[in-house]
């Protein structure tokens, strides 16, 4: 498992042309969640993307994004070690609910222990048995409770979240914070969130920057 450090984002500006869309300036300790909040088209999605490497070209952007004494503003996306939550959990429809767990483990340990460590994976999120599965055999819950298992898997150094549970509904939304912030936290995981819902915020605990439209 790799070592906890702080996801610092060091004066991180964004800019369509002239216009600057968002600013954050801010460092994110191991399993802190800070929650960036504001309507549809104030820049949260897109600081996202920046923070994850693929800010499309129509923006610049300047600033600095570090996970503890590592640079990573000029490392492609696949280098940086990110997990992303979004709103779809977007699982693989042509593999198996096992065969979703499986794809983003690191290489290496063998086939025995990879299948060992999906098993154990399911059975941590109350799906044991579940490997064999069609992903569209699952319920909304059900289905968000792997696509959260799989970034785990992965390994991540730190987690984006675009407002991942704005699509559940209300019961499924409470269980699903409870496990996503839980596992945040278990892991050491600094993690920045974007969300349009105060609740999601609040059941993250962290701090909290507020864009408007204005500031957009």
């Amino acid at each position: 498992m790799p070592i906890p450090c702080p996801l610092i984002l060091d004066n991180v500006t964004i800019r369509h042309g002239a216009h600057t869309l968002v600013a954050v300036d801010a460092r994110i300790a191991p399993g802190e969640v800070l929650t960036l909040m504001g309507p549809s088209g104030v820049g949260k999605s897109t600081l996202l993307a920046q923070v994850a490497g693929f800010l499309a070209p129509v923006f610049t952007a300047t600033g600095y994004i570090r996970l503890g004494d590592e640079e990573l503003t000029r490392l492609p996306a696949e280098r940086r070690r990110l997990g992303l939550l979004f709103q779809d959990p977007l699982l693989f429809p042509h593999l198996s609910v096992g065969g979703n767990l499986a794809f983003g483990m690191p290489a290496g340990g063998g086939r025995r222990r990879r299948r060992q460590a999906v098993e154990a994976a399911l059975a941590d999120i109350g799906l044991a048995g579940f490997a064999g599965r069609d992903p569209a055999t699952l319920s909304g819950g059900q289905r968000a409770r792997v696509a959260l298992m799989r970034v785990l898997l992965a390994a991540p150094r730190a987690m984006l979240l675009d407002e991942p549970f704005s699509k559940l509904d209300a019961a499924l939304r409470d269980e699903m914070r409870r496990l996503v912030f839980a596992r945040i936290r278990e892991h050491g995981l600094p993690t920045l969130m974007v969300t349009h819902d105060r609740d999601d915020a609040e059941a993250a605990g962290g701090p909290v920057i507020a864009l408007s439209a204005r500031e957009a």
